[in-house]
C-alpha cells in the first residue's frame, strides 16, 4: 500500500524520490495524529529475566485478558492448566511453553514467537529462556527486537541473569527498556519494595547507559497493571504495561545513504541480470547512480522488480531486484550503496557474547558472517572481558560460555563492513565452529581497521615514507580445523634507531638484511638487527645482504641486476598471474616454519 502511494505521487507530481517519501512520511504522521490513517505500526519486542521470573506467564496474561485467543486455544489452555501446578487456576505460561521439556520443568528452553494485534497496534513478541544455559537463546532473540521487557522477580530485585539480559540487548542494540517488576502480589503490592528495586534499576541503568527506561510493577499471574491499571498498587501513576506498549514511540536512528547486501544473483536468461536483496536503509530509482563494494565501480539502476512487477522506486524494507545498466564485478555479498559511505577492511574490532561450550582463545579460526558474506576469519586477541555485575574490563587469555568480551578479528580478505551504530546489518557478525557449524559467538563492529589506509596501522615509518610489513606475523597449524593460519600478537611501529624481534615462535632472521615491503614501495635496511635506513624502493640498491620481502619470505636474488628484474615483473602481475611469481621469485621455508597449534 505504502508503495503504491508513493508511485502514484512520483507519477502525478515527477518530483525526487527521497523528497517524495519524506513528504509521504509527513502525511502518514499527520494522520496517525488526527486519527485518520488505519495502518497498524509494528512494534517487535523481546521478554527476557531469570529462571522463574514469569516471561510466559505475562505475555500468555496479555493474550488471553486482551481476547486474543481462538475459543478452542482457551479451552484447551483451561483444561491444561487443570492438571498444572497450580491447582486448577489459568497457567497462562502454557500457552508459550510448546515444547514438552519445558512444560515438565517450568522452564523456557527455547525462544516462542508469537504475532498479535489490538486496536492499536501489531506486536511480534519474542518470549526468551532465562536460564544461563540457554543465554544463546536468548541473544538470538535481541537481536531482532526493539524493545526488551526485562522482568524481575519483586522478592529477589537485579539478579547477575538480569544484568546479562540488559547487558545483551544493549549490545545488539535495543534502544528501549521496560523493566517489570514482577510478583508484586507475593510483596504485599508493597511500594517501599518496589521503590527499593527502582533504585537498583536505575543504577543498572547508569551502568549500562541505556536509554528509554519504563519501570512497572505487575502480577503476571493475577493481571496487575498487564492490559490495564491495578487497583492493588494505587500509588503507582505510570501506564499499565499493554496500554504502554500500544503507545510507545520507538526512535530508530536513520542510517546514511542507500545500501542493499546482495543475497542473490538473479540470471533467468541471458538478457537479464539482476542483483536480489533487502533494502537496509535509504531508497532507490530507476535513473540513480550506484556504486558496488567492494569492486567499487559505478552504474546506473536500469529497472527495480518487486516480485514480479517493475517499480520506479523502492525503500528501506522492501525485498528487490536491481538491474544495472552495464556489467559490474558483484556476487553474493556484495553491498550496493548510495551516499552511505562505507568501507572495505579486513581487521575490524567486536563486541561479542561466546555462546560455545568450548573456550575461546586468540588464534583460532572460523567462519565469519557479516551481513550475506561469509568467510573465514581468526581472532587475533581477546582483549578484556566484561564483568556483568560491575562492567569492569578484566584482563583475559580466554572465553567461556555466555562471557562477554572485546575482541579482534582478521578477516582472509577485504569485505564490506562497518561500525554497528552506523549501518546496524553491516556491523552484526556471527562466528561459526569450522567442524560442528555451530554458532559459537554473535556480536557487534565497534571499530572497523584499515579500511582506507588513512588509520592504516604501519610497522614501518621514517618522515613520509610509511610501510605495512607483516614479517611479524605468526604462522600456526591448527591441529583441530587442519589449517594453517596467520597471527600477528603486536603491532608496534619501528624507525630508524629501533632494534627489531628478528626471532619469534615460527620465525628467524638473519641479524643483517635489506626488506622490500613492495605493496608500499618501501625499502628498510637492517643491520645488527637495528634499522639503519628507510627509503623509497626507487633509491634501494642491493648490497650483497639477504632480502626478505614484507611477508618475510626470501627473495631470491643475488645482483643489482636480479633486483631490477624482479621489481620490473612485480609491476606487472595481475591476480591470475601472482602464484606464478611468488613460486618464482620467493622461498617461504628460508626464515618461516609452521608451528603446531592446538586450540583446545
Amino acid at each position: 500500500m505504502r508503495l503504491l502511494m508513493k508511485l502514484l505521487v512520483l507519477y502525478h507530481l515527477k518530483e525526487q524520490p527521497e523528497l517524495l517519501i519524506v513528504k509521504q512520511q509527513a502525511v502518514w504522521k499527520e494522520e496517525r495524529e488526527r486519527g485518520i490513517s488505519k495502518m497498524k505500526s509494528l512494534l517487535k519486542f523481546i521478554t527476557c529475566g531469570s529462571v522463574d521470573d514469569g516471561k510466559s506467564t505475562l505475555i500468555g496474561h496479555i493474550l488471553y485478558d486482551s481476547k486474543l485467543l481462538y475459543a478452542d486455544q482457551e479451552k484447551a489452555l483451561e483444561l491444561d492448566s487443570k492438571v498444572g501446578s497450580r491447582g486448577g487456576a489459568i497457567d497462562y505460561s502454557l500457552l508459550l511453553d510448546g515444547l514438552m521439556a519445558e512444560r515438565e520443568q517450568g522452564i523456557t528452553i527455547d525462544v516462542a514467537y508469537r504475532y498479535f494485534t489490538t486496536d492499536n497496534r501489531s506486536f511480534i513478541v519474542a518470549d526468551t529462556p532465562g536460564h544461563e544455559e540457554y543465554t544463546r537463546n536468548m541473544a538470538v532473540g535481541a537481536s531482532f527486537a526493539e524493545l526488551a521487557i526485562i522482568l524481575l522477580d519483586a522478592k529477589q530485585g537485579v539478579l547477575v541473569q538480569t544484568r546479562r539480559h540488559a547487558r545483551i540487548c544493549s549490545l545488539m542494540g535495543v534502544k528501549h527498556f521496560v523493566f517489570a517488576v514482577n510478583k508484586m502480589d507475593l510483596v504485599g503490592y508493597s511500594q517501599e519494595r518496589f521503590l527499593e528495586i527502582q533504585e537498583q534499576i536505575k543504577e543498572l541503568e547508569k551502568e549500562l547507559s541505556l536509554e528509554n527506561v519504563y519501570i512497572i510493577p505487575v502480577s503476571a499471574t493475577e493481571g496487575d497493571n498487564v492490559t490495564k491499571k491495578s487497583e492493588n498498587t494505587p500509588w503507582y501513576s505510570g501506564e499499565a504495561l499493554l496500554p504502554y506498549l500500544e503507545n510507545v514511540e520507538i526512535d530508530s536512528k536513520s542510517e546514511e545513504g542507500f545500501y542493499m547486501p546482495v543475497q542473490r544473483v538473479c540470471r533467468p536468461n541471458h538478457t537479464f541480470r539482476g542483483f536480489q536483496g533487502e533494502i537496509e536503509a535509504g531508497s532507490i530509482a530507476v535513473g540513480d547512480e550506484i556504486t558496488t563494494l567492494p569492486s567499487n565501480e559505478k552504474a546506473l539502476v536500469k529497472s527495480i522488480h518487486i516480485t514480479d512487477k517493475e517499480s520506479q522506486i523502492a525503500g528501506k524494507g522492501q525485498a528487490v531486484t536491481i538491474q544495472l545498466n552495464k556489467e559490474v564485478d558483484v556476487s553474493r555479498g556484495c553491498v550496493l550503496t548510495k551516499g552511505a559511505n562505507i568501507v572495505t577492511s579486513k581487521s575490524v574490532s567486536a563486541k561479542i557474547l561466546w555462546m560455545d561450550d568450548s573456550e575461546l582463545t586468540a588464534g583460532k579460526e572460523y567462519f565469519v558472517k557479516v551481513g550475506t558474506k561469509m568467510l573465514t576469519g581468526v581472532v587475533t586477541d581477546v582483549r578484556y572481558k566484561i564483568d556483568v555485575n560491575t562492567g569492569k574490563h578484566l584482563p583475559t587469555g580466554y572465553l567461556t560460555k555466555n562471557e562477554i568480551a572485546a575482541c579482534d578479528i582478521l578477516l582472509s580478505e577485504k569485505i564490506v563492513v562497518d561500525k554497528f551504530d552506523e549501518h546496524k546489518t553491516l556491523g552484526e557478525l556471527i562466528l561459526i565452529d569450522r567442524i560442528t557449524n555451530m554458532t559459537s559467538a554473535c556480536g557487534v563492529i565497534e571499530d572497523v581497521h584499515n579500511s582506507d589506509g588513512k588509520n592504516e596501522k604501519f610497522a614501518f615509518e621514517y618522515n613520509e615514507l610509511k610501510a605495512r610489513g607483516d614479517i611479524f606475523e605468526e604462522f600456526y597449524y591448527d591441529t583441530e580445523t587442519l589449517s594453517i593460519f596467520k597471527y600477528k600478537p603486536q603491532e608496534q611501529t619501528y624507525t630508524v634507531g629501533d632494534k627489531l624481534p628478528t626471532k619469534g615462535e615460527s620465525f628467524e632472521y638473519p641479524e643483517n638484511f635489506d626488506l622490500l615491503v613492495l605493496r608500499d614501495w618501501v625499502a628498510i635496511e637492517v643491520r645488527d638487527k637495528k634499522i639503519t635506513s628507510i627509503k623509497s624502493i626507487y633509491d634501494y640498491k642491493y648490497q650483497e645482504v639477504s632480502v626478505i620481502n614484507g611477508r618475510g619470505f626470501e627473495v631470491k636474488v643475488n645482483s643489482n641486476e636480479e633486483v631490477t628484474k624482479f621489481l620490473n615483473e612485480y609491476k606487472e602481475i595481475n591476480e591470475k598471474s601472482q602464484g606464478d611469481f611468488f613460486n618464482k621469485w620467493v622461498k617461504f621455508e628460508t626464515y618461516r616454519k609452521v608451528v603446531f597449534h592446538s586450540t583446545n
